[in-house]
């Protein structure tokens, strides 16, 4: 594989993301003491920082490695959203097809992080499904753009945000057969089995034990066949890539399955590595539908992320500098 070739292919990959983006607060700061007034630390603030998350993440993650990126969401009337909508652009995202609401709040996490640990997180968010013209609206301005500009792939990111209604998930993926565009799906527990005839299918391994009431004493290739078998019973998709913490990634696609193993890495957060690794699989995939491939790349790239602190884009070097040395 000429992988210099490969990434400089995926400039030319346009890439649809739906689903919930979020707005990541992080407040940095040292703790001296406790609290005369309850039992609690007191953190001095050094700095503030915003990120972009959710299904933002994973767009970003995109365009760190060349694609071209639209979103597609529903955000707040709100300061938040307003402040994330410019985050958004000056990555490089399309946010156009963007709608704002003034029935919804722009989701913002707001972490507190003393000596890179996590002390608290607080949550402002609207969490209920879209209200039904609202739905009709993501709907039609996706179909706008699938037929004026298409995209090689569409990302379902769901975070149980509510953007992703069951009915817009199906109506989204039929499009999308019609006119052969890629789909794939990080899913959450609450439309878990919405996504039937996806291409890729793309939880952790927590997720798919508690979607299908499974208990896995062991994780082997035989006990992930069975589970991929079990998913494909339910949503008749192509493939399963099960995310697998430490122990790597699964991936069966019918005629070949195999679990690829985690690099060692310094393990400094976990958090947004599932959104890189759904990013570098879509990507992958799309430019040279090598299921292998895209597994183990995705698999050095969740791994990359999780040496940060708090939710990052990858690095399309570095990820190129690794992909040469592990798979050269």
């Amino acid at each position: 594989m000429n992988f210099e070739q490969l990434f400089q292919a995926f400039s030319q990959i346009k890439v649809g993301v739906i689903g919930d983006v979020m707005l990541d607060t992080y407040w940095w700061g040292h703790v001296d003491r406790i609290s005369p007034e309850a039992p609690v630390p007191i953190v001095a603030l050094d700095k503030r920082e915003l990120r972009i998350g959710g299904a933002g993440n994973v767009a970003l993650n995109l365009v760190a490695l060349g694609a071209r990126v639209n979103i597609f969401s529903v955000m707040g009337e709100d300061s938040d959203g307003r402040q994330l909508d410019q985050l958004l652009t000056d990555s490089g995202i399309d946010t156009s097809y963007i709608i704002f609401s003034h029935q919804r709040k722009t989701t913002n996490k707001v972490r507190i992080i003393s000596r890179n640990q996590q002390m608290m997180r607080l949550d402002s968010e609207t969490v209920a499904d879209l209200l039904p013209d609202v739905e009709e609206a993501i709907f039609d301005r996706v179909k706008d753009y699938i037929i004026q500009e298409s995209p090689k792939v569409i990302i379902f990111e769901d975070y149980n945000k509510g953007v992703l209604t069951e009915s817009l998930i199906q109506k989204v993926i039929a499009l999308c057969r019609e006119h052969n565009v890629i789909t794939t799906v990080d899913p959450k527990k609450k439309n878990f089995f919405s996504y039937k005839g996806v291409d890729i299918f793309k939880p952790n391994l927590k997720e798919v034990k508690e979607g299908l009431n499974v208990s896995l004493e062991e994780v082997n290739e035989a006990s992930m066949q069975r589970v991929h078998q079990l998913l494909k019973e339910k949503l008749d998709h192509k493939i399963s890539f099960i995310t697998l913490s430490e122990k790597g990634v699964f991936y069966d696609a019918g005629t070949n399955s195999r679990i690829i193993p985690s690099h060692l890495r310094n393990i400094a957060d976990v958090s947004g590595a599932g959104d890189t690794v759904i990013a570098v699989a879509s990507l992958v995939y799309a430019t040279t539908g090598n299921v292998d491939l895209f597994a183990e790349m995705a698999n050095i790239a969740g791994g990359l992320v999780c040496e940060e602190v708090g939710t990052a884009a990858i690095n399309k070097e570095r990820l190129l500098k690794e992909c040469k040395l592990l798979l050269g």
